[in-house]
């Protein structure tokens, strides 16, 4: 009987596993980076995906469909999430053969070879100006339709991203709900995702959220460095650095619009490393501090204070400084690299052409195992391993 039972939970174990495969997941390690363009004087995309592969970064997102970028991801083993502009979006919420003919062209003609695992729907759309967020839903209810017509949907995961700005009053997290004109265009929304199990994918930048209120955070609170903390007073949480507070605050708004269960992500999040003179808290050693200890965060493969289960996952941003970048001299430097693939400051990544500039920290297995490798490789380890001992 025991050599039953334990059999049996070998089965189980391996059937929930297997499970795992039926909801696309675009991200599957818990360290990505963005690939933003906006730049006339950056690498090649073929020597960005040889910058990428010897960093180790296996989850790359890009904001458009530039079939020079897709073509150079072909092959790498690299999982690549691209975009369809916010300019698109009328488009194809309007007309589902365009939305089809987009995905054929843009997708399904690269796929298998490029490794395409995500498509995001805009980018911030809702929580400013109006101007995209009526077309949002069916741009998104449209290309997903394509997506299962041309039997891809279990391959390619449609998301979209927010902006902090989506949210009202996300101090303490427990106070977070969405803000009254983002409701109406919010809940349909998640309500759809919630049916595909996408997750919901959020922009949050500690360093914008320092900048706009200095009085009241610690730097070190936004760096992921020693400090006092804050402590939520409705749920009794503590936290040690404002990014999973500012998570956790998204958790509290999708709770308390009936969608607890969903997952948030990070697909934006980042530190300028220089600024203008109102940017004091733009620099190098910040930028490096801040990102720096990001790895080691996303290293640990845990959740957050009010999701401990959820392991959190996020791209940073950027690959490149990118010169031609509108706004603040900020905007225009938060690559983790130079132009030329160097390193902009040490956090213990080589440059695409290796230098004394490189990296002088000593490897981090860890870092590099939850970037490269994804939990369901973990779980295939663990079933094996409970077969050899059983």
């Amino acid at each position: 009987m025991k050599s039953f039972g334990v059999h049996l939970f070998i089965l189980v174990f391996l059937a929930a596993i297997a499970s795992m495969s039926v909801t696309v997941q675009a991200f599957t390690g818990t360290y990505g980076i963005n690939y933003g363009r906006i730049a006339n004087n950056i690498l090649s995309p073929d020597e960005v995906v040889t910058l990428l592969k010897a960093a180790k970064i296996k989850n790359v997102r890009i904001y458009d469909f530039d079939h020079s970028v897709i073509k150079a991801f072909s092959g790498t083993g690299l999982e690549l999430v691209v975009g369809l502009p916010n300019e698109n979006l009328r488009d194809v919420s309007a007309n589902a053969d365009h939305a089809m003919n987009w995905v054929k062209e843009n997708v399904q003609a690269y796929l298998p070879g490029t490794q395409i695992r995500g498509i995001a729907i805009g980018n911030e759309v809702l929580g400013g100006s109006d101007e995209f967020s009526g077309f949002l839903l069916g741009a998104v209810k449209n290309v997903y339709n394509a997506l299962v017509k041309l039997k891809l949907s279990h391959v390619v995961q449609v998301t979209t991203a927010h902006s902090q700005a989506v949210f009202d009053d996300s101090f303490p997290p427990s106070s977070c709900v969405f803000k009254d004109n983002v409701v109406q265009y919010m809940k349909p929304l998640l309500e759809f995702f919630s049916q595909t199990g996408a997750p919901f994918c959020l922009n949050a930048y500690p360093f914008l959220a320092y900048m706009s209120n200095k009085d009241q955070i610690d730097i070190n609170y936004a760096l992921f460095l020693p400090t006092e903390g804050a402590d939520d007073p409705k749920t009794k949480l503590h936290y040690d650095n404002l990014l999973d507070a500012q998570i956790d605050a998204a958790y509290a708004a999708l709770e308390k619009s009936g969608f607890g269960k969903m997952e948030v992500i990070i697909t934006e999040t980042g530190w300028a490393s220089h600024g203008d003179e109102n940017e004091a808290a733009a620099t190098a050693s910040n930028a490096r501090t801040f990102n720096y200890n990001l790895r080691k965060r996303l290293a640990l493969m845990k959740g957050t204070p009010l999701r401990p289960k959820n392991v959190l996952k996020a791209y940073v941003f950027a690959i490149f400084n990118e010169n031609l970048k509108p706004g603040p001299t900020s905007e225009r430097n938060f690559g983790l690299f130079k132009p030329d693939g160097s390193i902009s400051y040490d956090i213990g990544f080589h440059g695409y052409k290796s230098s004394s500039a490189d990296s002088s920290l000593p490897p981090l297995k860890e870092i590099r195992a939850a970037g490269w490798f994804s939990s369901y490789s973990v779980l295939l380890t663990m079933a094996a391993a409970l077969v050899l001992v059983f």
